[in-house]
C-alpha cells in the first residue's frame, strides 16, 4: 500500500510538473532574444529538477514509508500555508521582505530562534535579490522598496 502512495504522489508531481513547465513556455519571448536568460529560465529548471524527482518516485518508491500523524501534518500545513502567503505578499511587499517573512517563519518553525531565523530569512532575501538582479539580471518586485526603483 505504502508504495502505491509514492507511485500516486509521483504521477501527480509529475503532472504538476509539466504544467508548471508548460506555464513557463507562456511567458513573453525576452528583449534579447531567444539565446539570452530570460523569466522562464527558472522555471523550467524546476519544472525538470521536479519531473525527474516525480519519475524517481514512480520507479522507485520507499518500500516502508507511513503517512504523517498529528504534529506532523500540522507543521506540514503551517509550511504550505507560509508558502502560501509568500507567493501572496511577493508583489505587494516585494521580494525581500516577503523572503525574510517566509523563510524566518519556516526556519522558525524548524527550531532556530525567532532572532536567529528572521536574521537567516533577512540575509536569504537580500542575498538572493542581488544574485538575480546583477548576476542574472532578473528583475524581482522590490514591493514597498519600489520608489528606490525611480532613482
Amino acid at each position: 500500500m505504502t508504495q502505491r502512495n509514492d507511485r500516486i504522489c509521483g504521477v501527480l508531481l509529475l503532472v504538476l510538473a509539466v504544467a508548471y513547465g508548460w506555464g513557463a513556455t507562456q511567458f513573453p519571448e525576452p528583449f534579447g532574444g531567444a539565446e539570452s536568460v530570460g523569466p522562464e529560465t527558472f522555471p523550467k529548471v524546476l519544472a525538470v529538477v521536479l519531473a525527474l524527482s516525480s519519475l524517481y518516485l514512480i520507479v522507485k518508491p520507499d518500500p516502508d514509508n507511513a503517512w504523517p500523524k498529528g504534529r506532523i501534518v500540522l507543521e506540514l500545513v503551517i509550511a504550505v500555508a507560509v508558502l502560501i502567503a509568500y507567493t501572496l505578499l511577493l508583489q505587494p511587499l516585494g521580494f525581500i521582505i516577503a523572503t525574510l517573512l517566509a523563510v524566518g517563519t519556516l526556519c522558525w518553525r524548524m527550531g532556530a530562534a525567532p532572532m536567529r531565523a528572521y536574521m537567516t530569512g533577512a540575509v536569504a532575501g537580500v542575498v538572493v535579490y542581488l544574485l538575480f538582479t546583477y548576476a542574472l539580471n532578473l528583475a524581482l518586485p522590490l514591493g514597498v522598496f519600489s520608489v528606490l526603483e525611480g532613482s
